[in-house]
């Protein structure tokens, strides 16, 4: 599938012929179409297809080999959560202090946090279920207490875009479920979400869009469309296999 239509909506997202990789070398062909605003997709492939490198591509983390990638608005906040196994589990830091760095991009690292934003973090450790456990070092984290956290982290900053890599790897089924609800949450309040996922079947009840990258290239657009005219394809035929360890 080439160009994605908008189908009317308003764009948040652009990809321009955006091509990415590492170093200079190319990972996919040219990639064009537009994340609507509001718009809820998922990002699969099979390992080595780039979806990381994709996200982290209109992250900003990563510079693209070719293309852009360009937002409706001057504002370009956006939410970012990374692997779990891209984030240092030992860094001697409490649980409230990582959920409070959600606030910096409007506090800044120096100021003080108000009562407003203190507010916002107490809240946000309640809607994860971790309001007890604010004073806990990471370490004493378990793998799903650990990704409650980031997800706080994610609802304080509070930013039009989210971006999510894996989500749902490594922990168990339970806190995947009660994080699925917080990203339905997020979406219907209007936000525009992309994700990395592995899971299809998740994928095809949850998410309404779909960018399927295989082989350098891409297939993009409604859930059930892509994944019809993909059946064949390996990521579709192990559609049973779970990314989430019980």
């Amino acid at each position: 599938m080439g160009r994605y239509s908008l189908g009317g909506r308003h764009r948040m997202i652009s990809l321009n012929k955006l091509v990415t990789g590492y170093r200079g070398q190319a990972l996919s062909q040219p990639i064009s179409g537009q994340f609507p605003q509001g718009s809820l997709t998922a990002i699969m492939g099979v390992n080595g297809a780039g979806k990381s490198t994709l996200l982290k591509t209109i992250a900003g983390l990563l510079p693209p080999v070719s293309g852009a990638v360009r937002f409706a608005r001057s504002d370009k906040t956006l939410a970012w959560l990374p692997q779990q196994s891209d984030i240092d589990h030992h860094f001697p830091l409490r649980v409230i202090e990582v959920v409070a760095m959600g606030s910096w991009p409007a506090s800044g690292m120096l100021k003080g946090l108000g009562c407003g934003t203190r507010d916002r973090i107490e809240a946000a450790l309640e809607q994860v279920g971790l309001q007890d456990l604010a004073g806990r070092t990471i370490n004493q984290l378990s793998g799903g207490q650990f990704q409650r956290m980031l997800f706080a982290r994610m609802l304080v900053q509070d930013a039009p875009i989210i971006l999510l890599d894996e989500p749902f790897t490594g922990i168990d089924s339970q806190t995947s479920a009660f994080l699925l609800q917080v990203i339905e949450r997020l979406h219907t309040q209007g936000k525009t979400i992309l994700t990395v996922l592995h899971n299809l079947q998740m994928v095809e009840r949850h998410f309404p869009e779909l960018l399927y990258l295989h082989d350098g290239h891409y297939h993009w657009g409604n859930t059930a469309d892509i994944v019809e005219e993909n059946a064949a394809r390996p990521l579709v035929r192990c559609a049973a296999r779970s990314e989430v360890r019980q």
